[in-house]
């Protein structure tokens, strides 16, 4: 009896939605192009600190890195010029419409060492063991599966490699510019649940600090 419920939990851990709250508005193509008009704020540059979460990431000129869950691309000119033209970038994200943006950004800017993957809600699609960074920009509170997303990224990322996470607090007020309760409802886990989670997903944090103090953080992650 015992191991028919084991076997039940585990079965609903693997087909619930964890995330369903948060990802009501991506459901259809008027959703996403209303998310995609906030992803390309002018603004996000500076309050988002994309340099400071790419030298949390510790890339090298030749590094292979990813950027999962994409969207229109905000990250991959800093990842691309971090690695250098010897270096590889990889845009993925579970939406076509998101990396056709994407992919237009990338050629506007002339970004010649990306390339895009179309992955699913349960596995990124990324490359065996040949990755020196993964990069989870905003995008963790809106996995599905974060178990089988975590697997997945494991077995993406070469021995040294290291997965970056950066999340807003699941706390009032911690999303600027939306209701002051929207954090509290759209994000599940705050930050030493997340780090609780992915490590026990196979990983060991490296580090954690605030990116926009009482907003967001940015954590890092090592493979166990």
């Amino acid at each position: 009896m015992r191991r028919l419920f084991c076997f039940l939990l585990m079965c609903g851990a693997a087909f619930a939605q964890v995330a369903e709250k948060a990802n009501e508005g991506y459901k259809t193509h008027e959703g996403r192009e209303n998310v995609a008009k906030g992803l390309s704020d002018p603004t996000r540059d500076e309050r988002q600190k994309p340099r400071d979460i790419v030298d949390a990431m510790d890339l090298k000129p030749g590094s292979t890195v990813a950027d999962v869950g994409t969207g229109i691309g905000f990250m991959l000119p800093y990842l691309s010029h971090a690695v250098g033209d010897t270096g590889h970038v990889i845009g993925e994200d579970i939406q076509n419409d998101f990396l056709d943006k994407a992919k237009m950004k990338a050629q506007l800017s002339r970004l010649n060492n990306v390339q895009f993957v179309l992955g699913s809600d349960r596995d990124p699609k990324l490359p065996a063991d040949s990755l020196e960074g993964v990069l989870v920009l905003d995008v963790y509170h809106h996995f599905d599966y974060p178990e089988a997303m975590l697997q997945h990224i494991h077995d993406s990322l070469l021995s040294d490699g290291k997965l970056v996470i950066v999340e807003y607090f699941k706390r009032p007020g911690a999303m600027p510019g939306t209701d002051p309760n929207r954090a509290v409802e759209h994000i599940r886990l705050d930050q030493d649940e997340l780090i609780q989670e992915v490590e026990a997903n196979g990983y060991r944090l490296i580090s954690k600090r605030d990116l926009v103090p009482k907003s967001q953080y940015i954590t890092v992650f090592e493979k166990k």
